[in-house]
């Protein structure tokens, strides 16, 4: 007799079903695993006798029989020893069989028999319900799965006894309620920075639109200070984006506790980051940084200093919002439709253009120093803008406060309210900065004097097809934050500036 039960590969962060086929019968005492499993998988088969045995249950003197179908779909990852370990009690007679057909189950068993949280259980739970069916989870993992559907039954025991138990109606496991970490109270506010109302200025216009910006200026300026300061004023989440964003999260095991955060992601990688950490890699395909800023910003600080192939790795990611990793074996997708936040110095020794310094290699240090960035990826930066230095006289003698970042997320969040209501219009779910090219044109379209203004300086500073485009939609996030329903002169003129490298920048940032 051979019992069944339903568990999932991952694939990216989708749940490929996988059938669990426990077969229990003469021959060689033993209990083999088929089915390409790797090593952990592998490993799975001295854990289940382990947590059996702490059970109470002891497994026969026959051969045992493990084939996880589809064969040739490998099997990475300790989720997939509670599947077996119920597969044998079901074949034993210890859980009904037919009880666990209607469940998909995920969960990785301790040597006492007790369950431990295994990453995946949203997407697990979201695949589960795809195809009317519960889910038995760790207890660990309750909290997440249950965002995926009010409707899904999960069961999320403990232990290996609790499972029996509750099939055997002396104990009932009630259904875990979805939690949620609350949003952080003291991010760093924008009251905080004095001066750099320019810079202040386009990371509105940024957070209004989705735009990725790039700041350059001496050490000192307040590059980072701005970058960190770029979620408070963003806006929450909605509830299709929390889900997409956890489940990157949950697949790279990020979830503490299974708690989910309405706040959008904020990843700061170091400048030695490799290719696979940046955009994802490595044995088992894991979503790198890219995808972990899915719905929210990944800022790169010291620009030029991360290898020159890492950040053209970015380029794919930027225009299709996600990262594909290919290997030989196997392809995985994960969604990467991040903003990008960048900051740099001018040059090496990072004061070229400023008043009072100069450089002992003179411009060759800001040409060196900047051309490590690709002109391709420069070109997928909508907004730049000089961040010049302030003086420690600057700070002392000022004493007005800043505006502080509620009020400009308001603003922000009545320029997103603006577009979302466009795009709803026109059957689509979008933001300025990734409006469909079909559609740029017409929903930015500058009056007379503005596409008079835009033709004139397309063709002197010679802007790309991809340039023209970014230039219109960052106008028409600068007249929605006026509330304006037309794109005029002036909010095309705001937006070429935006594009034009400053007179102090020196070297191939054009």
């Amino acid at each position: 007799m051979v019992s069944r039960v339903h568990t999932v590969a991952f694939q990216g962060v989708e749940g490929v079903p996988v059938d669990v086929q426990v077969m229990i019968a003469p021959g060689k005492i033993g209990m083999q695993i088929v089915g390409l499993p790797d090593k952990a998988v592998a490993e799975s088969r001295e854990r289940v006798q382990a947590a059996l045995h702490a059970s109470g249950l002891a497994l026969p003197a026959k051969r045992v029989t493990v084939n996880l179908a589809p064969a040739d779909l490998p099997k990475e990852g300790s989720h997939f020893d509670l599947a077996i370990a119920l597969g044998l009690m079901a074949a034993l007679g210890a859980v009904p069989g037919d009880a666990l057909s209607g469940y998909v189950v995920i969960g990785e068993l301790n040597l006492d028999g007790t369950i431990a949280s295994v990453t995946g259980a949203l997407p697990a739970a979201i695949a589960a319900n795809a195809v009317d069916k519960g889910l038995i989870c760790p207890a660990g993992c309750g909290p997440e799965a249950a965002w995926a559907s009010t409707d899904l039954d999960i069961l999320a025991p403990k232990s290996l006894i609790a499972i029996v138990n509750h099939f055997r109606g002396t104990q009932v496991l009630t259904r875990p309620h979805p939690a949620i970490r609350s949003g952080a109270q003291d991010l760093p506010d924008l009251a905080d920075i004095r001066g750099q109302e320019s810079a202040k200025r386009a990371l509105e216009v940024a957070a209004a639109g989705g735009h990725n910006l790039l700041m350059v200026g001496p050490p000192g300026a307040g590059k980072s200070m701005l970058a960190a300061r770029l979620p408070s004023i963003l806006p929450p989440l909605s509830p299709p984006e929390l889900l997409e964003m956890s489940m990157v999260h949950s697949i790279a095991g990020k979830l503490a506790g299974g708690k989910l955060s309405d706040r959008r992601p904020f990843r700061a990688p170091h400048h030695s980051a490799s290719m696979a950490s940046l955009v994802g890699g490595g044995i088992k395909a894991m979503p790198g940084e890219a995808s972990l800023a899915h719905h929210g910003v990944l800022f790169l600080d010291e620009l030029p200093e991360f290898s020159p192939q890492v950040l053209d790795a970015l380029r794919q990611p930027l225009e299709t919002g996600e990262c594909v990793i290919a290997r030989a074996n196997h392809r995985v997708s994960y969604p990467a439709a991040f903003q990008l936040i960048a900051a740099m110095n001018p040059c090496r020794c990072g004061m070229a253009g400023e008043p009072g310094h100069s450089c002992p290699r003179g411009p060759r240090c800001a040409a060196d120093y900047q051309a490590r960035i690709s002109g391709p990826l420069m070109d997928r930066i909508d907004i730049r803008i000089d961040v010049p230095a302030v003086s420690a006289m600057d700070l002392i003698g000022s004493r007005v406060e800043g505006e502080t970042s509620a009020a400009v997320a308001r603003r922000v969040e009545k320029a997103r309210q603006a577009q979302r209501d466009r795009f709803a219009a026109l059957g689509e779910q979008a933001i300025n900065a990734r409006c469909p090219a079909s559609l740029v044109e017409r929903l930015a379209e500058p009056d007379t004097a503005g596409l008079a203004l835009l033709k004139e300086a397309a063709e002197k500073m010679r802007f790309s097809a991809r340039g023209y485009h970014r230039v219109l939609k960052v106008a028409r996030t600068i007249a929605d934050l006026d509330g304006q329903t037309t794109v005029s002169r002036m909010h095309i003129g705001e937006a070429i500036a935006y594009r034009v490298p400053a007179s102090t920048r020196v070297g191939t940032l054009a």
